[in-house]
């Protein structure tokens, strides 16, 4: 019995073991004899998107023969690099179409390249699917043979204009791309809005090309006109640089509006987190799609192959595509799939393009006609083309926040704007989304305008001065009272708003009482700023940290600092030794050492030559010899010398003596005449033990540092100009004057321009942030001068120091 159970065994395995090899090689054969049809693919290299979604391709079309053992076709994709240009775009595929003979293209990735596609593929009868060209302007095209495989970007319209609607908001400026892709949408928005009685004041458009000056000279324009509601259109590459540099400039703050198309929004996955901060409050359009099975079966396997890289709604459509074409050459599997290639005539006198060579896909009306009623349930929900594309029926709202985005409601046709999809009844109240959080991190709903600054005057509030003023000048006309403003920080002020790109009006009121006397100290002109009486403040006024409580200041435009000043005498003692100084001890030696050396040499070569001088006594000879060395310093002897290196030593030592002299004199006489000047007190704490009395300038924030650092108050002097300084000066602390002045350094610099000679800066250097144009809390338009007032410094001080 056990023998008959393992015969029956081994005999169910070999047939097993047949069954499976026949098996395989049916599929293997199968496989081998499944007709084999090109595909063409243009997409960029290198491009986030472009590689997303070619992975998808890839993916789907892996997937669905797995899933389709019997078809008898099997797509071979031709993939080429579009080079992310136009020309680049058409080239590969006039490559795919006259040497390849791909009987379909899926792409390109950008509505600027599919023009000249799409009228290819009409002229060779070969379908163009773009699952990411969005521009409706593609349609006035008219082709049949471009399919859209995705929405275009008037289906989300609709939806922008009932987010607007919802809040009541009466204007906004759209600000898009400067191409086909940003300028498509507009006549959709125009109509949209029109219906519900919204105007669009102004459009901003953005070129690829713009630098960040220019983006930020166009965001300054918008700035200046009252509507505070931007629709943004445009992608994410361009949308980066954009919020950052509104965010740079205060354009994401409390009371602006800022909604991006589903251009950025369906792209969020592929934007750094950096980007999210700067796009913090900003409402988004993005499409939905509903988490069926099958895009979660994708997700997770997508998740399991290519890790963190998140699957996006362009990898979506591009899936779809795939799997429509697929499903769609495998119907037309009896068609010729081959081309009718025109051949050249050779009788024309003109030379032939590629264009005059481009055949025709025998397969194309067919294969058209196929993908126009293909309909199954994919992974971006039902696929089913209408007049060539996709329809959207319903969209997400999105609220970005710096950790990416939260659903704050939908937008579904023929219901509008809800806040779930369970909820089918409309209504017209802005509660019918969640909470916002808008820019400048507040739920209150801003109100989407604000008085537009360029028909604003501002009132320029200037302080009236009896002294310094360099810096700043009130003067009145005698017969009219009309003030006439003039100084170094006028000019700075009037430099920086010439170079605003708009016209700001202003006007300067000066800070007195009307028989033209200051009207109060800086601290109450800056707080009448923030008071509101003034839009801002420009003169010589100090930035502080009590001040900066209350209102804006620009970057500073002058030097910083706080010193003290003293005066300064002659260091060096003039007495009856001076004229041993030019020389150093030293140097004195090696001189006297020089006339014993030369005398000693003189008397070696003239003792062996003159005989004469051998005669001489031991004595003569010595005084001799030295009176020669000595005496060549004023004059030249008549006495020859009889040996000739007595002649080339004392040649020689006529040039040493020369430099010497020379040397000496300039020396003494520098020594003689020049000052060496020394500050009387070399460091603050002298000051202080001294005793001595301090000045400083009327009004100023000094007298309080200075009562901070423990001087006494009654020996603290005050001065209104230069010239009372000098007066306290020359007075000194012994007959009522002061001997050292506390002051900013612009205001010492000014001083020691006409009397640099008589004194001096001593340590230390206090801090101070220097001059800084005064703003009021809400001129956001005149905190815009902080960026540029550093720049404009320069130019101007030269003018006046």
């Amino acid at each position: 019995m056990s023998l008959f159970h393992h015969l029956v065994s081994r005999f169910l395995s070999l047939w097993l073991l047949i069954f499976l090899v026949f098996l395989v090689l049916s599929l293997g054969k199968s496989q081998k004899e499944a007709l084999q049809v090109k595909v063409g693919i243009v997409l960029g290299s290198n491009v986030t998107l472009a590689d997303l979604s070619l992975r998808a391709i890839n993916m789907s079309l892996s997937e669905f023969y797995n899933t389709h053992n019997g078809f008898k076709t099997r797509i071979v994709l031709n993939v080429r690099d579009s080079k992310q240009t136009v020309v680049g775009a058409a080239a590969s595929a006039l490559y795919l179409i006259k040497k390849r003979e791909v009987v379909a293209i899926i792409g390109p990735g950008t509505s600027m390249q599919a023009p000249f596609l799409i009228n290819l593929g009409n002229q060779s009868k070969v379908p163009i699917i773009s699952f990411s060209a969005t521009s409706p302007l593609l349609d006035s095209l008219r082709s049949p043979y471009f399919i859209r495989a995705t929405h275009d970007d008037s289906s989300q319209v609709q939806a922008i204009s009932a987010i607007i609607e919802s809040f009541r908001w009466r204007e906004v400026v759209p600000i898009y791309v400067d191409n086909e892709f940003g300028e498509g949408i507009l006549p959709n928005l125009v109509d949209a809005f029109q219906e519900i009685n919204v105007r669009i004041r102004y459009r901003s458009a953005i070129s690829l090309h713009y630098s960040d000056d220019q983006i930020k000279k166009e965001l300054y324009k918008l700035m200046t006109m009252p509507t505070r509601v931007f629709i943004v259109h445009m992608l994410p590459d361009l949308g980066s640089r954009l919020f950052s540099i509104a965010k740079e400039i205060d354009m994401l703050s409390k009371g602006y509006v800022w909604i991006v198309t589903n251009g950025i929004a369906d792209l969020m996955s592929i934007m750094g987190e950096s980007s999210l901060v700067n796009m913090h409050g900003v409402l988004g359009v993005k499409t939905y799609f509903a988490k069926s099975k099958e895009l979660l079966h994708l997700e997770a396997r997508w998740q399991k192959r290519f890790g963190g890289e998140e699957l996006n709604n362009f990898a979506c459509w591009a899936y779809d595509a795939a799997t429509a074409l697929a499903m769609s050459v495998e119907e037309i599997r009896h068609v010729n799939m081959s081309f009718n290639t025109t051949k050249e005539d050779t009788s024309r006198d003109d030379i032939g393009t590629d264009l005059d060579e481009l055949g025709v896909a025998l397969s194309g009306p067919k294969l058209l006609d196929a993908l126009s009623t293909v309909s199954f349930k994919g992974v971006a929900g039902r696929f089913q083309l209408k007049n060539g594309k996709l329809e959207a029926t319903t969209f997400k709202i999105i609220n970005i926040e710096e950790s990416g985005e939260r659903t704050v409601g939908f937008w579904k046709s023929k219901v509008g704007l809800v806040k779930s999809l369970r909820v089918d009844k409309v209504s017209h109240s802005s509660r019918r989304l969640r909470p916002i959080i808008w820019p400048g991190d507040t739920i209150f709903v801003p109100k989407g305008w604000e008085f537009p600054t360029n028909a604003k005057k501002l009132r320029i509030a200037v302080p009236k001065k009896d002294g310094f003023n360099n810096f700043v000048e009130v003067t009145k006309d005698e017969n009219t009272n009309v003030p006439t403003v003039t100084g170094f920080c006028i000019d700075v002020f009037n430099t920086v708003m010439s170079q605003m790109p708009y016209a700001v009006s202003y006007e300067y009121i000066p800070f007195d009482t009307p028989d033209g006397k200051p009207r109060g100290s800086y601290d109450e002109m800056v707080y009448n700023v923030f008071l509101g009486e003034f839009d801002g403040a420009v003169g010589d006024t100090t930035i502080l940290a009590n001040r900066s409580h209350y209102v804006d200041f620009a970057l500073p435009y002058s030097e910083t600092g706080i010193v003290f000043l003293v005066p300064v005498k002659d260091g060096k003692e003039k007495g009856e030794w001076v004229f041993l100084k030019p020389l150093t001890k030293e140097l004195w030696l090696v001189t006297a050492a020089s006339f014993l050396y030369i005398g000693i040499m003189v008397w070696i070569f003239e003792y062996q030559a003159d005989e004469e001088f051998r005669e001489q006594m031991i004595i003569d000879k010595i005084s001799s010899v030295f009176y020669f060395s000595f005496s060549t310093l004023f004059f030249a002897h008549r006495r020859p010398s009889e040996s000739f290196f007595t002649r080339v030593l004392v040649v020689v030592w006529c040039f040493v003596l020369l430099i010497l002299t020379q040397s000496y004199t300039a020396t003494l006489t520098s020594m003689l005449t020049v000052q060496e000047l020394r500050p009387t007190v070399r460091h603050m704490d002298d000051l202080r033990k001294s005793g001595v009395n301090i000045g400083y300038q009327t009004g100023s924030f000094t007298f309080e540092r200075l009562k901070q650092m423990r001087f006494d108050e009654s020996r603290l002097k005050t001065y209104n100009s230069p010239e009372e300084m000098r007066e306290l000066f020359l007075h000194k602390s012994s007959n009522g004057g002061i001997d050292a002045a506390f002051d900013e350094v612009a205001y010492i610099k000014l001083f020691m321009a006409k009397y640099c000679s008589e004194y001096s800066i001593i340590e230390p250097t206090f801090k101070a942030d220097g001059f800084g144009f005064v703003s009021g809390a809400d001129c956001f338009l005149f905190r815009l001068l902080m960026v540029a007032a550093e720049e404009r410094y320069t130019a101007c001080s030269q003018n006046h120091f």
